[in-house]
């Protein structure tokens, strides 16, 4: 939309917000009158449905995964720095994970809107800080670190958030036939 003042270039209009409200409905195909709330049988099967994402599950299965690593890096090396190393790698991931968990799971009950979303960015800075300096710690705890091995630790580790999010989108039979 253009808007041409006499001697000078087109300018662009600025849309007014009923316009820009009325291009958007026509885009999405919908208009206020077509949006219908749910019955509250509606939300509780939609509720039932939906999986919940327990953070607590994810750090738990983070923790599990980093034992993992450390079994197979003992399995494949033998030796006990390696192992060290992949498990350090994977406390790097598990440690900030709970801490974060623990402080988002505090602050749930009492924060709404604006302020949650504060806390939840918050406690993520916290998070990345913490891994931060334990991967820069990391030379001077372990002993002979095997950097392949803690980044091996640290990389499949993270990776289980992806999994819990694959997870948590299959419908609740799939996940449980498993």
């Amino acid at each position: 939309m253009t808007k041409l003042v006499e001697g000078s270039q087109a300018q662009p209009a600025t849309p007014s917000e009923a316009e820009w409200r009325k291009d958007s409905e026509e885009e999405l195909g919908a208009t206020e009158e077509d949006f219908k709330p749910l019955a509250r049988e509606e939300a509780d099967k939609l509720r039932r449905v939906t999986p919940v994402l327990s953070l607590w599950r994810v750090v738990l299965a983070q923790l599990l995964v980093g034992c993992a690593v450390a079994a197979v890096a003992w399995m494949l090396t033998g030796r006990l720095a390696v192992v060290w190393s992949a498990g350090y790698g994977a406390l790097a991931v598990v440690l900030p994970a709970a801490i974060f968990a623990r402080g988002l799971s505090r602050q749930q009950s009492r924060l709404q809107g604006s302020a949650a979303l504060a806390g939840f960015v918050m406690w993520e800075m916290v998070k990345v800080a913490l891994t931060v300096a334990m991967l820069l710690l990391a030379p001077r705890l372990i002993v002979d670190l095997s950097w392949l091995a803690l980044v091996a630790g640290f990389v499949v580790t993270m990776k289980v958030y992806w999994a819990a999010m694959w997870f948590s989108r299959m419908p609740k039979s799939t996940v449980n036939n498993f």
